[in-house]
């Protein structure tokens, strides 16, 4: 059975549908509570849901926007459930955040940016181009201004964002990243778990981190 996509806008989320999300947070390691799930509901402007024979497998919170006159994609918080398909429903959920970045910014490349504490988590940036932070490359100013564009946007106090190392330091509370962990951990290359390596996960930290969808590659959803 094909999963069934479907993008709406967050006003449109039913307590039914947040309750559901919780359910399927409360199965890992970080259960996104009503609360908060509520909370980004109104902090951003779309949800894509990926389903299974009915049943919510996955979801991605985001927002379409030029940032500084870039066209973005930024993804506010999400969860794909634990299951052995799980990189289906993430490809299907990313797949998704392309079609729509390629029907709001026709013609231009597409930064995308999110929130990670899981080095697992960085398949959903499989398809793209230019990951920052990355292993062997030296961030350079522009890199870190994004960074700290990104964090702003994300409503995170200067003090928390660390931008030489894209770090931001946890409070205590529940961080809004990207949830998802690898079916095979064991193949994530060495240099890419250490990045994540110096996280103190209990407080709540996490690492910005961005990327791009090239035009010529998103020309190929059409």
């Amino acid at each position: 059975m094909a999963v069934e996509v479907e993008t709406k806008d967050c006003t449109s989320l039913t307590d039914a549908e947040i309750s559901e999300m919780a359910d399927l947070c409360a199965e890992g390691p970080r259960p996104f509570g009503v609360g908060l799930l509520s909370k980004q509901a109104e902090e951003w402007v779309l949800v894509t849901t990926a389903r299974d024979g009915g049943k919510l497998k996955g979801f991605v919170f985001s927002t379409l926007e030029r940032v500084g006159g870039t066209p973005a994609v930024l993804i506010g918080m999400a969860a794909v459930g634990r299951t052995a398909k799980r990189s289906t429903y993430l490809r299907a959920l990313m797949g998704e955040q392309m079609f729509k970045a390629l029907m709001a910014f026709p013609d231009e490349d597409v930064l995308v940016g999110a929130q990670f504490a899981d080095p697992g988590a960085l398949e959903a940036y499989k398809a793209l181009s230019g990951m920052v932070p990355r292993p062997g490359y030296e961030a350079n100013g522009e890199d870190r201004a994004w960074g700290r564009r990104l964090a702003k946007r994300f409503d995170l106090a200067a003090t928390r964002y660390q931008a030489r190392s894209f770090t931001v330091v946890g409070d205590g509370n529940t961080p809004r990243v990207f949830d998802y962990e690898s079916l095979k951990p064991d193949k994530i290359p060495a240099a890419v778990a250490a990045q994540f390596a110096h996280l103190d996960l209990a407080r709540g930290d996490s690492l910005i981190v961005f990327s791009w969808a090239m035009v010529e590659d998103l020309e190929k959803l059409r």
